[in-house]
């Protein structure tokens, strides 16, 4: 992944200005499309372009959010797609009995449910959550968002997002190293906060998915 990383900024670098602002929206909405993509490795190195290089702020800032709010609508749509799948799975179901039917649906049901309540919230932190943000358009695409609303969410949280990296790209003085080391750091961060939640929505899913498997008596329990 750092030779990805190694050989795009390089040809960011190399290549004209209009060239380079389409790798740079491309690489924003490659991250929540492929979520290992490196995506803000290169939107700190657009901070490096508007700062050390006499880069425009708003084309790099614009190339950047029509990036992310792309990937994120695109994202968004997968669910809704998988989730009309699912549903139209759910009607061609007949073999197996309907009590069973019933509380494997309930799983997913109430996950999507959550989200339906909380995903304004959600959305609105999803940059800010490296490595799962992508999931969360997923989600709402599942749970039927109104697709404005996502739109929106999508655009403040990117908006955000990249105006902090910006800032830390002048902060810094341009040094992309530093820039890259503080990126590593918040991450590590986040995953220990996120590690112990994610754990427990994973032994939770485990848990109904156990009970809800035929031939299990309720009343066990």
């Amino acid at each position: 992944m750092d030779a990805i990383v190694d050989s795009l900024l390089t040809f960011i670098s190399d290549e004209n200005y209009p060239v380079g602002l389409a790798v740079i929206a491309l690489s924003a909405m490659m991250e929540y499309i492929v979520p290992p993509f490196p995506g803000d490795a290169i939107t700190l190195f657009s901070a490096v372009l508007i700062t050390a290089h006499n880069w425009s702020f708003s084309g790099v800032f614009g190339a950047v959010m029509l990036g992310s709010v792309t990937g994120a609508m695109t994202a968004f749509y997968a669910g809704a797609w998988l989730q009309a799948r699912r549903l139209a799975r759910r009607r061609k179901r007949t073999k197996e009995p309907e009590k069973e039917r019933e509380k494997q649906r309930a799983i997913l049901d109430d996950l999507i449910g959550r989200f339906r309540r909380y995903g304004a919230a959600y959305l609105i932190l999803n940059r800010f959550l490296p490595g799962i943000r992508v999931f969360f358009f997923v989600a709402a695409g599942m749970a039927r968002m109104r697709a404005p609303a996502v739109f929106l969410y999508s655009a403040v949280s990117a908006a955000l997002w990249n105006l902090g990296l910006i800032a830390l790209g002048s902060f810094f003085g341009a040094n992309f190293e530093t820039l890259l080391d503080w990126a590593r750091q918040y991450t590590i961060a986040v995953w220990i906060i996120l590690g112990p939640l994610l754990l427990g929505l994973a032994v939770r899913i485990a848990v109904l998915r156990r009970r809800a498997r035929p031939g299990r008596d309720d009343s066990a329990d």
